[in-house]
């Protein structure tokens, strides 16, 4: 599996939703972008990785109060053995009057035989 899958299913359990790049049609008033940060490799052993990491960015737009929605994401994320490498509010778009709050995210996937 991919962390993108993962965390395209676990945003629809929790009725976010979420893109892949741009948001299509008219953005609702909270809304989530996936973006790939990485795609590496982890704990080698003679000269083989063990591990793939991926790793992805999570940012939320809302036009209301973003923290319970936030901590919502945060806590299945972390149910979910999805690592959280970093949580930062980016502002105000007082142009499209949302706020704007990155989680970036990274998961560990042991490489099959």
């Amino acid at each position: 599996m991919s962390l993108l899958k993962e965390l395209t299913a676990l945003l629809d359990t929790l009725g976010v939703p979420a893109e892949t790049g741009v948001f299509k049609g008219k953005a609702p008033d909270t809304y989530i972008v996936i973006t790939p940060l990485s795609d590496t490799f982890d704990g080698y052993a003679d000269n083989r990785p063990l591990r793939e990491v991926q790793e992805a960015r999570l940012s939320l737009f809302s036009k209301q109060n973003y923290r319970a929605c936030v901590n919502r994401i945060v806590k299945a994320l972390l149910d979910a053995d999805i690592t959280v490498t970093d949580r930062r509010y980016l502002g105000y778009e007082e142009e499209s009057e949302y706020h704007h709050y990155a989680v970036d995210t990274a998961k560990h996937y042991e490489l099959e035989e």
